[in-house]
């Protein structure tokens, strides 16, 4: 009899175990690097943080060729144009390029930590300073964490984080400073429904993933009349106004939208409250364990590599990317089996392309991420291990 396959989910869910005691201590997190804003996304924060910087029209942005599309909409709201940078094979910030591209329109750099491992900050804050750059220190995929003893995003001018990347919640973001005050950023609350759709969002993709089960079944049916109430609510508003407004921006739902609207407006209560009382010190040692699960079950794989091949004290990762020779079939295969996937600036920005970068187009095509987040089960970690092998196995052979 076949084994019925998982539904493993991409994303931390919420359990009983979220807020639940680990051993060794509280990490540092970009918390701790300085002054703290709550917000929606990390694209949102990108937008406050380029606002407090100053920059606007005829500014220049510096921004990784490896990146979300998400990442540049807000340089555009701002009026500034994106100058795109290479990196390396290894995904670092290649600094001659950016020293190449930098003008006297320059006004920022966007530094990213992929995947949770944080580039040579010493260097690149250097870098900034004999050049009178400011500097972002993009910390979307690295919420935790330390680089030479000092938290991730106390380098930077200004720092962005994706608190949904890390915490069972379903929106949320942080724009935080280490050298400047944000005494002047005044959030705004986005009213009930929003805060509804907050909490209710978090506790159904729990539910969907065989979590909580108890609040399942008692919340079964109230939810149920919710989402025919909601239906019924937006057809009626969508009839009166020609369009119902979101509750929620699209960044909470994978889209890669950017909505000025919610600049400025207060991360949901029910998010800030999961975040206060989750265990941080559980959610770094199981993604580092994790990391290291899957990093050694690709060990001796053909045709397959950790991007990353270390994990160095104090990296708390967001994703495990492996490296494939032939990604294309590993990935049908994967997809297939119901592995859950990241294939990070697999879109890029129009006109971003190999001419652009040779090595963010080679990782955007060869690099497949799976989940190693603290809410995955041993089993479906084992699981999702297997499946790697056994996909891997299977193109050797037909190779």
């Amino acid at each position: 009899m076949p084994v019925p396959r998982p539904k493993i989910p991409i994303a931390p869910v919420l359990s009983r175990a979220s807020f639940s005691l680990a051993r060794g201590g509280r990490p540092a997190s970009v918390l701790d690097a300085g002054q703290v804003r709550k917000v929606t996304s990390g694209r949102v924060a990108i937008a406050m943080a380029l606002r407090q910087m100053g920059v606007g029209t005829g500014d220049e942005v510096l921004v990784p060729a490896y990146h979300s599309p998400s990442m540049v909409p807000p340089v555009l709201w701002c009026g500034a144009t994106p100058i795109f940078y290479r990196i390396g094979a290894d995904a670092s910030v290649d600094l001659d390029d950016v020293a190449a591209k930098t003008g006297p329109a320059t006004r920022a750099l966007m530094v990213t930590h992929y995947f949770g491992f944080p580039q040579d900050l010493a260097a690149i804050r250097a870098f900034c300073d004999a050049r009178g750059l400011q500097l972002l220190e993009d910390c979307a995929h690295c919420f935790f964490g330390t680089h030479q003893g000092r938290p991730v995003g106390s380098w930077g001018d200004y720092a962005i984080a994706s608190s949904m990347k890390f915490f069972p919640v379903y929106e949320g973001g942080c724009l935080v400073s280490a050298r400047h005050r944000l005494d002047a950023v005044k959030l705004r609350p986005s009213g009930p429904g929003f805060e509804a759709k907050a909490a209710l969002a978090t506790l159904e993709n729990s539910f969907s993933h065989g979590r909580l089960p108890i609040l399942d079944a008692m919340l079964r049916l109230p939810l149920r009349l919710k989402d025919a109430a909601w239906t019924t609510l937006k057809s009626r508003r969508a009839a009166a106004s020609g369009a119902a407004a979101a509750l929620a921006p699209a960044s909470s739902d994978s889209g890669f939208e950017f909505e000025p609207r919610w600049i400025d407006r207060r991360s949901a209560w029910f998010s800030r409250a999961v975040m206060a009382c989750a265990s941080t010190g559980r959610i770094a040692a199981l993604r580092r364990r994790h990391y290291l699960a899957l990093a050694e079950a690709a060990r001796g794989l053909p045709g397959c590599r950790p991007l990353f091949p270390v994990l160095p004290e104090g990296v708390v990762p967001w994703q495990c990317p492996l490296v494939f020779d032939d990604p294309e079939g590993v990935f049908e295969r994967l997809q297939a089996a119901g592995v859950p996937l990241v294939r990070f600036a697999q879109v890029r920005w129009p006109g971003v392309d190999g001419a652009t970068c040779v090595n963010s187009a080679m990782l955007a095509r060869r690099v497949l991420a799976l989940p190693c987040h603290q809410e995955l089960r041993e089993d479906e970690l084992a699981w999702i291990a297997g499946q790697l092998r056994a996909a891997l196995h299977v193109q050797a052979s037909a190779a």
